[in-house]
């Protein structure tokens, strides 16, 4: 089947083979990953197949999303905590009493917390294959972290049915963390951990151990693994994950581009309330100024200098998804959007905006770069992680332009500008580069939104898992039982056990 998909996205489509897929994600309707999962659920179904999309926290009302339910099979007790847990989950802002009621409902994930395990009690997942109407051709997990998936389960899950597994960060290699930084302790098996902080965090120096009780569960697996920059894919060989990989490939994230798509800057400002004499920069993240992946201190330094130099007679920089109060820099001023949820409205931003900045301290393939793109707006960006896979463009060298190797910018291809983490310089030189220049902004302009449509169209994302399902599928040398009875799941947390 997967061979034969249109090449232009028709949601009247029907395949000629309708395998049914479930998808498996922390929630439906947050985070950079959630959205990758989300979007692929939404075409799948428009496509004609049976899709379904299992989570740990269900926010939308779709019947097709199914909760993964934790206190099924337990005690009264846990059962009481686990129901109560997302009721209350939506009016909890600070997150206390959400932990409160998974504590009371786990008792022995409360003391794992306490001594660093990470914690796997979530014996829900070990239902999977039965809370669709049908049973699945295909399982495809996200991002497995974020408290509400056994990883234990993953050994048995892969030998019932094709497991696909998407990382959207690094924290399936590593003792605990989603990003590692500059350490590589993950290669050999961590332990005397740098930064027990890092998200997700943990209290106590449990990494060797996690670490070691990870690589078992993935010596029983046999996984199709994806991810979406040949970054993350080089870390994975690196990993203790490669004795689980079956088949592995690097699928980049895909944007809807019926939604994220140029248009007239002036008149969007002038529905937004925007200044058109004002250059407007813009960042979009959650929780913009304590994101410990972004870096905002940088953009606000670049910010900062940008007040005092260029032609320019105002500077707005939009730092979308927290509600904070304005900052002022002399004639720059940030001034703070709370996130918003309906992709229509985030689009209308960056087809406002003359620059999109992005600085990062660690990311994967921030999708956020991906829809500035699509909307036209070239992009200065910090080259970490998968960044310079997204960014067609020179890297300012030592904060300064003019020492950048300006032989190596294809103005027929690039799509902004890369600097070193941390320099506040070059972000700054590189932004007012693109600013003072008016044909060479509209040259990255126009040069963004094709390459978007040649290399990160969500119909291509769609179209290369839907292809891949069907040759896993098609695949005579495929081993799976064919038992879709329940195995005991194991609460304790160790898979000695």
């Amino acid at each position: 089947m997967g061979k034969n998909l249109p090449d232009k996205y028709e949601g009247t489509f029907v395949p000629n083979r309708q395998f049914r897929i479930l998808q498996v994600s922390s929630s439906d309707t947050s985070g950079g990953a959630q959205k990758v999962a989300w979007n692929l659920f939404q075409r799948y179904r428009e496509y004609g197949y049976k899709s379904w999309l299992a989570v740990g926290y269900k926010c939308s009302y779709h019947p097709e999303v199914l909760g993964i339910s934790n206190g099924d099979g337990q005690r009264a007790w846990s059962r009481f905590w686990w129901a109560l847990y997302p009721c209350l989950q939506s009016l909890d802002g600070n997150g206390r009493l959400s932990r409160l009621i998974r504590t009371l409902a786990s008792p022995g994930a409360f003391f794992d917390n306490h001594r660093g395990i990470e914690n796997f009690r979530f014996p829900g997942t070990w239902r999977l294959l039965n809370i669709t109407p049908q049973p699945p051709d295909v399982v495809h997990c996200h991002n497995l972290h974020n408290g509400y998936f056994d990883l234990q389960v993953l050994p048995w899950l892969s030998r019932q049915v094709p497991a696909v597994l998407t990382l959207h960060d690094a924290w399936l290699l590593s003792g605990h963390c989603a990003h590692s930084f500059e350490c590589e302790r993950w290669k050999t098996g961590c332990g005397e951990c740098p930064d027990l902080a890092i998200y997700p965090a943990i209290r106590r120096d449990a990494t060797a151990y996690n670490w070691q009780r990870k690589r078992e569960v993935y010596e029983k697996s046999r996984l199709y693994i994806a991810t979406p920059s040949k970054w993350l894919m080089q870390k994975v060989e690196q990993s203790m994950l490669v004795p689980a990989i079956k088949e592995a490939r690097v699928i980049p994230n895909g944007v809807d581009l019926t939604v994220f798509r140029p248009a007239d800057r002036q008149k969007v400002r002038v529905e937004l309330g925007l200044s058109p004499d004002t250059k407007v920069l813009l960042f979009t993240a959650n929780g913009i100024r304590k994101n410990m992946w972004k870096d905002y201190q940088v953009m606000r330094g670049a910010i900062a200098k940008l007040s005092g130099l260029g032609p320019w007679k105002k500077i707005l920089f939009i730092a979308l998804g927290e509600d904070a109060p304005d900052e002022r820099f002399g004639e720059a001023q940030i001034r703070f959007i709370p996130y918003q949820r309906e992709p229509e409205v985030v689009a209308r931003y960056y087809q406002a905006a003359d620059v999109y900045v992005h600085a990062a301290k660690a990311d994967t393939f921030p999708n956020t770069i991906l829809e500035a793109l699509a909307c036209g707006t070239p992009v200065v960006a910090t080259a970490v992680g998968g960044i310079p896979e997204q960014v067609k463009g020179v890297k300012i060298a030592n904060g300064d332009l003019r020492n950048a190797d300006l032989n190596e910018f294809d103005y027929q291809e690039a799509t902004g500008l890369l600097v070193s983490p941390g320099d506040v310089e070059a972000m700054a030189d590189g932004i007012e580069r693109l600013l003072t220049d008016d044909s060479l902004l509209r040259r990255l302009s126009e040069n963004a939104a094709k390459d978007a449509a040649r290399r990160f169209d969500l119909k291509h994302q769609v179209k290369a898992y839907l292809g891949w399902y069907d040759e896993i599928l098609n695949d005579p040398s495929r081993e799976c039982s064919t038992s879709l009875i329940d195995p005991q799941p194991l609460v304790k947390g160790d898979i000695s056990q």
